[in-house]
C-alpha cells in the first residue's frame, strides 16, 4: 500500500508544469487582438465564387446539352465557361481590392491632415 502512494506521488510531481499569469495573459491578449474580419472576407469571395462558378457552368452545360447531343462540343463549352468564369472572378476580384485600398489611403491621408 505505501508502495502505491510513493509511486502515486511521483507520478503527480512528474506532470507537466503549470504556465505562470504572465504568459497566459499575453496568450489571451494575442487571441483578443486577432483580426477574424480579413480570414471571413477571404471565406465569404470562396463561397460566392464557388457558388456562381457552379450555378454559371451547370446552366451553360443544361443549355448547350439541350440544343446539341455531342460530347466533345459540350467538354469543349464547359471549358470555355470555366476559363471565362474564373478570369472575370479574378479580375473582379482585383478591381475590388484594388479600389478597397485606394479608399482605405485616401481615408489616411485626409485623418493625417485634419
Amino acid at each position: 500500500m505505501a508502495s502505491n502512494q510513493t509511486s502515486l506521488q511521483n507520478s503527480t510531481s512528474t506532470s507537466t508544469p503549470i504556465p505562470d499569469i504572465e504568459q497566459q495573459t499575453t496568450l489571451e491578449s494575442e487571441k483578443k487582438d486577432f483580426d477574424y474580419s480579413t480570414r471571413a472576407q477571404w471565406l465569404r469571395a470562396a463561397v460566392l465564387g464557388a457558388n456562381d462558378g457552379l450555378v454559371s457552368i451547370s446552366a451553360l452545360m443544361m443549355g448547350v446539352g439541350a440544343v446539341k447531343q455531342d460530347v466533345k462540343a459540350m467538354i469543349l463549352i464547359g471549358f470555355a465557361g470555366l476559363v471565362a468564369g474564373a478570369c472575370s472572378m479574378a479580375i473582379g476580384e482585383y478591381v475590388s481590392v484594388y479600389s478597397q485600398l485606394r479608399n482605405r489611403t485616401a481615408q489616411e491621408e485626409r485623418q493625417e491632415k485634419g
